[in-house]
């Protein structure tokens, strides 16, 4: 057991990231804390694209006259990396618009928690 532990470390962790931040946007009644764990969700997503792409002892994918092209198993896989550049991205947008509905939500209703603000919106 503690041999998978140390094995997959970072996935045990990230998973409980991944978890955090679920429970904070499922149960949480404040807006605010539903975009925290909006956040924290994305980023440990993000994270675990990049952990799963690494492999030990493997250079970057430029030609390396050294490794040659016979063994492409040396040369990391740029796609993930790539990809999560674009996710980067997409989070940030998606933090920044989120804000700026949280903004108009509580210049017009003066409230951020979740169950008050349906009151107010029947």
């Amino acid at each position: 057991m503690l041999e998978f532990v140390q094995g997959y470390y970072a996935y045990i962790f990230l998973g409980l990231l991944f978890t955090i931040g679920l429970y904070g946007m499922m149960v949480k009644h404040n807006l605010m804390k539903k975009i925290l764990g909006m956040s924290i969700v994305q980023a440990s997503t993000i994270m675990l694209w990049i952990v799963s792409a690494y492999k030990e002892g493997a250079g970057v994918t430029v030609l390396d006259k050294r490794i040659g092209v016979e063994n492409p198993d040396l040369y990391l896989n740029p796609l993930p990396h790539t990809l999560m550049l674009t996710a980067i991205v997409v989070a940030v947008v998606t933090l920044g618009v989120s804000f700026a509905l949280i903004i108009a939500i509580y210049r017009e209703y003066k409230t951020l928690d979740e169950p008050t603000l349906l009151e107010q919106m029947k």
